[in-house]
């Protein structure tokens, strides 16, 4: 039965710089001694048989194919931009935005 002493919660937090009362500390140890039963269990379960797996049922590839496809021309992008004074915001084929963080022109 794995247990950590309050010396050991006390070590641990100095390491992680961390202040404890000694309430704490004592209620540290008994939740850490918990967790490392807990985790001690599962290692007596596990056995040489069984492999390893990353997901409990079998998966299969729902993507689907790449498939290259023709994308958008400049003009066709740019036509979604929003209008401005009348106008769309493109500027030199680009969207144009409003200026950020003190840029200068």
């Amino acid at each position: 039965m794995p247990a950590i002493t309050r010396e050991e919660v006390a070590h641990l937090a100095r390491l992680a710089r961390i202040d404890l009362t000694d309430d704490e500390l004592d209620l540290h140890a008994t939740q850490l001694g918990v967790i490392l039963e807990s985790v001690a269990q599962v290692g007596e379960v596990a056995a040489q048989d069984i492999p390893p797996t990353s997901h409990p049922l079998p998966l299969t590839n729902v993507f689907r194919q790449d498939v290259p496809r023709p994308g958008l021309s400049a003009q066709e992008a740019l036509a979604g931009a929003p209008v401005v004074d009348g106008e769309p915001a493109v500027e030199d084929n680009r969207f144009r935005v409003p200026r950020i963080l003190g840029e200068e022109a």
